[in-house]
């Protein structure tokens, strides 16, 4: 049976009890029909060039759909698609460089709402049905909002930022707390008590933490980047930290040589093996005492991206940018490393969301 079913029709109302600050490009749209499990790819696109892009792929089938969500609703994503987050069966796609999150459903990949007038927004985590936390880069707060009247309700104020050294990324929910990295020339974790929306906590790790997951054992980990030479914020070597959730302190540190790259931190399905990117893929199970000392995946040169585990069987998923200009690439290998397919998606695929 066909997963995909598309037919060109007239372009439906312009929603504007929705509307943004952009301007919309509508024209014609198609309908789609993706009612089995799949893959989005979030395409980047390059930046203030507006080509952000979102891809659809199906394993079972091995094929790609992409620009589905230009196509299914006649307008472009926008400018720098940063994350995507399933929820209560809805798509919430963060678009950095455009100020808005949107609300889509993943069968036909149409919008049904969106959050418009933030600063640049980075993922979005959800609390309840109707309160949810949008972190952002190039601001001090992460904003509170209602996914259910795509309204912002208020903002979390973060200590020790500035609107312009702001930046609050990926976030983890361990009871009522919520852990999110702080990047962009940080160093820290913050803790939110989820009830009163008030960071109660922080912890120091290395130069700018850029990803955040956490395990079967409910431990945190965070990879820090280590900055770059010549940065006004420091450079130093990059480590993995594992930290207990529960006493909210380190309780291991995995020290990187100064100059690698570590980014894209994942787990698997079972949250007990790590992947992350470091030019080459590596993994490491999270009882490991430490780093691999021969990758997973090796270099094929390019630039690796993305990175993503599927979940159900454990294949992986590497995103392949090539020069940030022309289509991306998506390699994906079985769990023991062997090739299975690979198909060419947006420009700069940077995120994946599983359905």
């Amino acid at each position: 049976m066909k997963r995909f079913l598309r037919q060109i029709l007239p372009a439906a109302l312009c929603l504007s009890a929705l509307g943004g600050c952009m301007k919309w490009d509508y024209g014609r749209t198609e309908d789609f029909s993706a009612t089995e499990r799949g893959l989005f790819i979030v395409n980047e696109g390059m930046f203030q060039y507006g080509n952000a892009t979102l891809s659809y792929y199906d394993p079972e089938t091995k094929t790609v759909e992409n620009e589905v969500f230009h196509r299914a609703n006649a307008f472009k994503l926008g400018d720098v698609a940063q994350s995507m987050t399933l929820h209560n069966g809805v798509g919430w796609i963060a678009v950095n460089n455009s100020h808005v999150v949107f609300a889509v459903d993943p069968d036909t990949f149409r919008e049904v709402g969106r959050i418009t007038n933030l600063t640049s927004p980075r993922y979005i985590h959800f609390v309840s049905n109707e309160k949810a936390y949008v972190t952002q880069i190039w601001d001090n707060r992460i904003f509170i909002v209602n996914p259910k009247r795509y309204e912002i309700t208020g903002y979390i104020e973060c200590p020790d930022m500035t609107a312009e050294s702001g930046s609050t990324e990926q976030m983890v929910q361990y009871g009522k707390y919520l852990f999110v990295n702080c990047w962009s020339y940080q160093n820290r974790i913050l803790k939110i008590d989820t009830e009163t929306d008030r960071v109660v906590g922080q912890l120091t790790v290395g130069i700018q933490p850029a990803s955040l997951a956490m395990d079967r054992n409910n431990k945190l980990w965070t990879v820090t980047d280590g900055g770059y030479e010549g940065s006004p914020y420091g450079y130093e070597a990059p480590s993995l930290y594992r930290i207990d959730a529960e006493t909210f302190s380190v309780e291991k540190q995995f020290r990187f040589r100064k100059g690698d790259s570590p980014s894209e931190m994942q787990l698997n399905g079972t949250r007990d093996t790590l992947y992350w990117i470091d030019r080459d893929v590596w993994r490491m199970p999270v009882a490991g005492e430490q780093l691999p000392v021969r990758p997973f995946l090796e270099y094929r040169e390019t630039k690796y991206y993305g990175l993503t585990v599927d979940p159900a069987n454990g294949d992986v998923y590497v995103a392949d940018a090539v020069d940030y200009q022309q289509q991306g690439v998506v390699y994906r290998y079985t769990a023991k490393g062997e090739p299975v397919d690979e198909f060419h998606v947006g420009v700069a695929p940077g995120a994946f969301c599983w359905k």
